[in-house]
């Protein structure tokens, strides 16, 4: 740990990629994986054993060259952006539309890629037949968690081995602005929870682990690592996932998602405190949707407004990579997206944006070059000897 904070703390970085090695494989020691540039992030985070990766749209991918390029070039590890969420997989109810997300398993196997499944268990992005048939109470409780058993087997199942990581269970904690929070930390209002129950968690995990037993599952959420200011949505979950590791439920890790807002500030201490505190029981950590929106003078061009807000964007989304590389078992980090022209920022938080390691126009920007730089350092450490060792 002591090394590794060292590495974080670095200068020079500019020397340090001159250091490294002019050509590398794609994933370290896989003779078979593409060639990629030596000095992009993929690269340089394969020399620690840091995934580095981005969720995909599919609607560019194959299609935009540019964007394509990015994709394959610069990173390690692949999530379909909404391919694999229940609403695209499963529109008519026993109709499966697997397309979009089997071109993205295809395209990572090409280019030497893990895939991050996305997601299992959420409350939102559900197909129109299963809310409404609960709404109306065509579709009684029973019946409901039969659905959802044979939904979890069914997509694992058809993705059997060629997923790296599965986001079993999305954000189903309570926030500190939800109404209905349960004395453990769930959300009450949660569809999941409401209707089936606490259980139905584990049991996710469980019907997961069936279906592929060398999938690693996670728990995925946002503001689980102290972004408000609190720690009390940590703890939550970290003592509710350790209960679930002692009754001996195959959860596998914990995703933290990173959406940060230059508006709140950052305690990358508090951020890289909370990662090792689950890393503690025994649990992996990623951090996989990462982004810094900040105030930016209209939806189509993205221009920071503030000098302050185009500082920290870059220095925030650093900092939350920085603390990935200091606790030894945070195996990768994802950002939400490949560039501003295709974020789900400016639809989302109106007068908001620039969140991405690319801009409007897919040129890096000074975030990429941060983490570049960060990367590289960590790079040069592992090659002295000095960086942490297999995951």
């Amino acid at each position: 740990m002591k090394l590794r904070r060292q590495i974080a703390a670095a200068a020079a970085t500019a020397a340090v990629l001159m250091l490294v090695p002019s050509a590398v494989a794609a994933a370290a020691g896989d003779p078979k994986a593409p060639a990629v540039p030596s000095d992009s992030l993929r690269a340089l985070g394969a020399q620690q054993n840091l995934r580095v990766g981005t969720a995909v749209d599919d609607a560019h991918l194959n299609t935009d060259q540019p964007y394509t390029a990015i994709v394959a070039d610069q990173f390690s590890v692949v999530t379909a952006e909404n391919a694999m969420k229940w609403e695209s997989v499963e529109p008519t109810r026993g109709s499966y539309d697997w397309a979009a997300a089997d071109r993205l398993v295809a395209f990572a196997g090409q280019h030497g890629q893990e895939v991050r499944g996305h997601t299992l268990l959420w409350h939102n992005q559900l197909p129109g037949w299963l809310t409404t048939g609960v709404a109306d109470g065509t579709i009684g409780k029973a019946e409901l968690r039969e659905i959802l058993h044979k939904h979890v087997t069914d997509e694992v199942t058809h993705f059997r081995g060629k997923i790296w990581q599965w986001d079993v269970a999305n954000e189903v904690f309570a926030n500190s602005w939800d109404a209905n929070p349960l004395p453990n930390g769930l959300n009450g209002d949660d569809f999941w929870i409401k209707n089936l129950g606490e259980g139905v968690i584990a049991d996710a995990f469980r019907w997961a682990h069936q279906a592929d037993p060398k999938a690693l599952l996670f728990y995925n959420d946002y503001n689980a690592a102290g972004q408000d200011g609190s720690n009390a949505k940590f703890q939550a979950v970290h003592d509710y996932f350790a209960k679930l590791r002692a009754q001996g439920v195959p959860v596998d890790g914990i995703g933290e998602q990173g959406h940060l807002d230059t508006q709140y500030g950052f305690d990358a201490q508090r951020f890289q405190n909370d990662l090792q505190s689950y890393a503690d029981l025994g649990l992996k950590v990623a951090v996989t949707e990462a982004d810094v929106r900040t105030f930016v003078n209209n939806a189509t061009e993205q221009v920071p407004t503030s000098q302050l807000g185009e500082f920290a964007q870059p220095y925030e989304f650093s900092e939350m990579l920085k603390a990935c590389q200091l606790v030894t078992q945070c195996i990768s980090f994802t950002a939400w997206g490949v560039y501003d022209g295709d974020s789900w920022i400016p639809g989302t938080f109106a007068g908001t944006g620039y969140g991405l390691l690319y801009d409007v126009n897919m040129k890096p920007k000074p975030a990429y070059v941060a983490l570049q730089q960060d990367l590289a350092i960590g790079a040069d450490a592992a090659h002295r000897g000095k960086g942490h060792g297999p995951k």
